[in-house]
């Protein structure tokens, strides 16, 4: 079978100048937006420890809500094929980076607890089980090479 590919496009606007561009390094915000056709655009920064705005996004967060979307969406359609019944959803993911003296870094892990409310009729084993498969199906996980580890708790809902 051929292999299909797939094309994405965003784009991103620094709205960040004060007025003196990027004159001197506390002279100007890590404002920016990011978008795509046809839908709302995203208020980012920087991470606060690298002087962005805690109340917008940044990429190390958009990475991890990545990482726990993508997992959760290749879960929920191996529980649908595998015949679990998944009736709630939810992920508290974290994420460690480390910051080299440079200023370079890396994220050194992520971890996704994902609680899960299952059907009573559902296999809770296999709806254990599948966190592992849907890992290896992930289309974000498979592009990082930091490692993703899973923390599940399967809820079976009284029958």
């Amino acid at each position: 079978m051929p292999t299909k590919t797939h094309h994405y496009r965003t784009n991103l606007r620094w709205t960040g100048n004060t007025g003196q561009g990027t004159r001197s390094y506390r002279g100007y915000a890590r404002d920016h937006e990011i978008a795509a056709a046809g839908k709302p655009a995203i208020l980012a920064s920087s991470d606060p420890a690298f002087r962005g705005d805690p109340a917008r996004w940044n990429p190390e967060e958009l990475l991890l809500a990545s990482a726990s979307a993508c997992h959760q969406l290749w879960y929920l359609h191996l529980c649908a094929v595998a015949g679990v019944t998944v009736l709630a959803y939810e992920d508290a993911a974290e994420a460690t980076m480390e910051e080299e003296p440079s200023g370079a870094g890396q994220f050194a892990g992520i971890l996704l607890r994902p609680t899960v409310t299952i059907a009573a009729d559902s296999n809770p084993e296999t709806a254990r089980a599948l966190h592992h498969e849907a890992n290896e199906h992930c289309f974000i996980a498979r592009s990082l090479k930091t490692p993703i580890r899973h923390d599940p708790t399967i809820i079976v809902a009284p029958g």
